[in-house]
């Protein structure tokens, strides 16, 4: 082997097809007189699915890079990749499930208000009564927002997306409650601030800019009793010292329960690189805030709202979405890279949206052209709704802007996030994926007098207009 250049370490695992046969070694290398050639030793039949013994191989020759790129496993996208472990949530369990920390999010949903939901998240049980009006109280204390934050947010211009807002806000508060990067005993406690503070921030964001007002984020009612993060939601939105309806409540603290956790969801998976860094905890959540604003992700929600206000009828709703599937078109809100048989939370939020209809900002023709929407892609294409899509429609009966509807996705998440933050940092490993190189071969270095404009002129020249 003394004659092997540029080894490259690879990792492949040879299965038998004999149970009872160990697994062999499969190696690959290039030496200079004999590029990549293979070296094997096979006690029986077998596939190999590339995993986890090591190849040698030549990095500069390409028959070797070719075998390399042939028996490396490459997921796109990390689809089917298992990244970690983790014992928060579980998505997907026999097609279908979803749990948090061993509890249905069926039986959440219709038992919990989203407090006691974020509690078991971020520490690890479900509160008892005492707990859990403690808690309350404690989140309430982060609705008084720093003057320093409050002055910063008078300063975005009402053009500005609101889940900007948010990632500015958390990268701000990372400046004003610094977290000691030595000192991780008060992370749970930095998780129940964001939480407490991220529907204050959006809303006073909100009534400043579009309404020239400061409003009073740590308002109460009557009962002079702290709101739940669902209830002071709608207090601050509507700002017109009324007592929110009881089933507008529900219906947020419902949402923030199903959108509160999700496994290794794209912007959880983000968080946790950063984590993986000993970043601190607000650049782990503004990573993730960040990661969600995505149609493909967080903003599916008000992409499918959208769907919804282009059509005035469901037949009218139905042609238009056929028309968009002929055209290989996506339809937001439906389909899921995880569920199988259809997402357990989608039934529940839908639920909510039905019952919303009977309020008096309710929308029958809204609901009706959801319906239809759902029945053609359900019963033609055969993919099911997935949150996003009935989420729309109950956060619009709810009298919430469309614009909010993701950054409403932040303040359930935090929670997801904030438990995905302290279990990574618990069994920390840095966050390190390899690659496939389709770049050029080796080129000979041109001197800067001797080179040839590629065409890219006219490309610069108008970046800089």
């Amino acid at each position: 082997m003394g004659n092997v250049v540029r080894v490259i370490l690879l990792c492949f695992t040879y299965v038998p097809t004999c149970p009872n046969t160990s697994p062999s070694r499969l190696f690959v290398f290039a030496t200079q007189s004999h590029p990549a050639h293979h070296c094997c030793e096979f006690s029986s039949p077998a596939r190999i699915d590339c995993q986890s013994i090591p190849i040698i191989m030549s990095a500069s020759a390409s028959p070797a890079a070719a075998v390399a790129k042939e028996q490396l496993k490459y997921s796109k996208g990390l689809a089917g990749v298992i990244a970690g472990e983790s014992a928060i949530s579980t998505v997907g369990k026999e097609g279908y499930g979803l749990m948090y920390r061993g509890y249905t999010i069926v039986d959440l949903a219709k038992n919990c208000i989203f407090e006691e939901v974020a509690y078991l998240l971020i520490y690890g049980s479900l509160p008892t009564e005492a707990e859990l009006e403690a808690y309350i109280e404690k989140i309430a204390q982060y609705r008084h927002l720093p003057v320093a934050l409050k002055c910063a947010l008078e300063l975005i211009p009402k053009t500005a997306h609101p889940m900007n807002v948010m990632l500015a806000a958390s990268s701000l508060l990372g400046t004003l409650r610094p977290e000691n990067p030595a000192d991780h005993s008060q992370q749970q406690t930095l998780a129940d601030s964001l939480i407490g503070s991220f529907g204050p921030i959006l809303l006073y964001w909100y009534w400043y800019a579009f309404h020239g007002k400061r409003i009073d984020t740590t308002q109460r009612g009557d009962s002079g009793r702290p709101d739940t993060i669902a209830r002071n939601f709608m207090r601050l939105l509507h700002n017109n010292d009324t007592e929110p309806e009881d089933i507008y409540v529900k219906s947020i603290d419902i949402s923030l329960i199903l959108y509160a956790e999700h496994g290794f969801a794209a912007s959880t998976f983000a968080c946790r690189v950063t984590t993986s860094t000993q970043s601190d905890f607000y650049s782990a959540i503004s990573t993730a805030i960040g990661t969600l604003r995505g149609n493909l992700h967080g903003g599916a929600n008000e992409a499918a709202m959208e769907l919804l206000a282009r059509f005035n009828t469901p037949d009218e709703a139905e042609a238009g979405v056929r028309a968009m599937t002929a055209k290989k078109q996506l339809v937001m809100g439906f389909g899921h890279r995880i569920y199988r048989k259809g997402d357990p939370r989608s039934d529940i939020i839908k639920a909510c949206s039905r019952e919303l209809t009977k309020t008096k900002t309710g929308k029958p023709q809204l609901f009706k052209i959801s319906e239809r929407i759902e029945h053609y892609m359900m019963t033609e294409k055969k993919i099911f709704p997935n949150l996003d899509f009935y989420a729309a429609s109950a956060y619009h009966q709810c009298g919430v802007p469309t614009d909010f509807f993701t950054p409403i996705f932040v303040i359930a998440r935090t929670a997801g996030w904030a438990a995905h933050i302290i279990e990574q940092r618990a069994s920390n490993k840095l966050f390190r994926p390899n690659q496939i190189y389709t770049g050029p071969e080796k080129k000979e270095f041109v001197p800067l007098k001797q080179r040839v404009s590629a065409g890219n002129n006219a490309t610069m020249m108008k970046s800089k207009l």
